[in-house]
């Protein structure tokens, strides 16, 4: 039962915003890139401009992105950055996601 506590104690450190497929996607690709376009975002993920939108707008509600728009040669060019916060939140979820696998590692002994 002592593992099972652990387990559950390891898992209660994920992050519920980052810890959803689209989102988190999201989040590994900027902590890879540093920044990206929505274009480029939405090609890599295969995610359509609505879906992209609602995540980017969960993230940024919750400070883990800078979404900056601006013009370039007279052409909207929306770039997405992960803000302090994002990177720090990130790290903390993998490490979290690390904890869990080592509590179910040292539970099968």
């Amino acid at each position: 039962m002592k593992e099972a506590t652990r387990i559950g104690s390891a898992i209660e450190q994920i992050d519920d915003v980052l810890h959803q497929k689209a989102r988190l996607a999201i989040m590994a690709s900027l902590m890879a890139a540093g920044e990206l376009d929505f274009g480029a975002l939405k090609r890599n993920l295969s995610l359509s401009d609505g879906n992209l939108s609602t995540h980017l707008a969960v993230l940024e509600r919750n400070g883990f992105v800078l979404i900056r728009k601006e013009f370039v040669l007279r052409k909207p060019l929306t770039t997405i950055v992960p803000t302090e916060k994002g990177r720090y939140a990130f790290e903390r979820y993998v490490e979290a996601l690390e904890a869990v696998l080592q509590s179910m590692k040292e539970a099968k002994g």
